[in-house]
């Protein structure tokens, strides 16, 4: 069984966490619900997302079960939480815990605080790049839309995040079972106004 942990807090971006959830949770039914993921927050109240999605954590800081991966999500509260201790110094404790660690967007700025992301190679949205470089003792990647460096890998901006996960899942699982969890979601992108699509009027 492998358990996933995603993390919650005011003013997450809601694909920041939805995406990677959506893969996590496919790639369970597709193994005969042999995984699970539970959202952790630092207190057992709903949690208001960015864009006014209200959700309830599973569990809190103190109850979640053993995880074997950690995923924190980006959006503008993770402005406010890089300055939140208790957050921080979970995040730095549970990912000595874990097999993996994972940033998406801005969520990399608080893996940044905790220290996970010193030395290492990472990428966040792309108006951030230049603000995280700045932070020092990283290695900002502006060119791909996730990076893994050890056992830390991180994604660009919201929907990049189901690009890492969709990695994360193959690297886990195999490379096969990853192209499954993939078809079954339809995950095949092609932006309007950017790429043809077939499409019906």
């Amino acid at each position: 069984m492998t358990s996933y942990g995603v993390l919650l807090y005011e003013g997450v971006e809601e694909l920041d966490f939805v995406g990677p959830w959506e893969v996590f949770a496919v790639s369970s039914l597709l193994r005969k619900d042999a995984d699970q993921a539970v959202l952790i927050a630092e207190r057992p109240d709903p949690v208001r997302c960015i864009n006014a999605m209200r959700v309830l954590p599973d569990c809190t800081f103190d109850d979640h079960p053993d995880l074997d991966v950690l995923l924190i999500p980006g959006g503008s509260g993770s402005r406010a939480q890089v300055a939140n201790t208790v957050l921080i110094d979970w995040i730095a404790r549970t990912s000595k815990q874990v097999s993996w660690t994972a940033g998406v967007c801005t969520g990399t700025f608080l893996l940044h605080k905790a220290g996970i992301a010193s030395g290492r190679r990472v990428t966040t949205h792309r108006l951030f790049h230049e603000t995280l470089q700045a932070r020092g003792e990283v290695t900002v990647v502006t060119d791909a839309r996730y990076v893994v460096d050890g056992d830390l890998i991180t994604s660009q901006g919201i929907s990049a995040g189901i690009d890492m996960a969709l990695w994360l899942i193959g690297s886990l699982h195999g490379r096969d079972h990853a192209r499954r969890v993939r078809e079954h979601m339809q995950y095949e992108p092609a932006p309007p106004y950017l790429a043809d699509e077939p499409h019906v009027r």
